[in-house]
């Protein structure tokens, strides 16, 4: 007894009527002390299993608490930012379709109207295809010239083609006009009636619109349409020269 009392004033720094008082057990239904031996070895084991004590576990757990609550916090207003984002694409996409199917309206119309204008009768419609998104739709453009089937624009002679991409080109222009249009050698594959329902659909252009446009033509019927022309000559060999002429005035004083 006197060895178990020192081993208990050793382990718990108790007496055994303390240590007894404090377990508020029966004493008539106490395991005998082998088994009691066997638990004690057990549960220390179980402990030493468990490694050494960090001293600074309950500092470092409110050091990790307040790093998570921190990237919740962040997490969060990504979250919100990423809502507010997609809101903001929803709107831009959403207003993006109405300015393109209005603008596609508006070229449409001009567009039929133009070819109509150049073909002298025919018919001729721009087609949203592949998706029912504005945004992701491709654009078809299909032509009927007087005394033609319908057909894309791929299967004209190259001088329909021409007129045809002056028509769109053109459509396009009026739904936003520029002071200023230049266009380059576009009356080349062109013959001469061609070429003469061109000049007639820049003088509609110059009629409808305040816009300035200079053609560079080799073309003589194209030159003999215009206002004003400038050109570069060589009198003597080696000197090149600007020339410009006023075909309105010219015209007045010859008349």
């Amino acid at each position: 007894m006197a060895l178990a009392a020192e081993r208990i004033r050793e382990d718990d720094d108790r007496t055994p009527d303390e240590l007894f008082a404090s377990l508020r057990i029966d004493a008539g239904n106490m395991p005998d002390a082998e088994s009691l031996d066997a638990d004690v070895g057990r549960l220390k084991r179980q402990r030493e299993a468990l490694g050494a004590v960090n001293l600074r576990a309950e500092e470092d757990a409110k050091t990790v608490e307040a790093e998570y609550d921190a990237l919740a916090s962040e997490k969060s207003d990504l979250e919100e930012a990423v809502k507010k984002l997609r809101a903001g694409i929803a709107g831009l996409n959403k207003e993006g379709r109405e300015r393109l199917l209005t603008a596609f309206e508006q070229v449409n119309a001009n567009f039929a109207t133009l070819f109509t204008h150049l073909f002298g009768g025919g018919e001729a419609r721009l087609v949203l295809v592949e998706s029912d998104d504005p945004l992701e739709a491709g654009l078809e453009i299909l032509c009927q010239p007087p005394g033609k089937k319908l057909a894309t624009l791929s299967l004209l002679s190259g001088g329909e083609q021409t007129l045809t991409a002056l028509a769109l080109i053109f459509g396009v222009f009026l739904a936003n006009p520029a002071p200023i249009c230049v266009l380059d050698e576009v009356d080349a594959p062109l013959d001469d009636a061609n070429v003469t329902r061109f000049c007639d659909l820049l003088d509609e252009m110059a009629r409808r619109t305040e816009t300035r446009f200079l053609i560079i033509t080799h073309h003589a019927v194209t030159m003999a349409r215009m206002d004003r022309l400038f050109g570069v000559t060589m009198q003597e060999q080696g000197v090149s020269q600007l020339v410009s002429v006023d075909l309105k005035k010219a015209e007045a004083l010859v008349a």
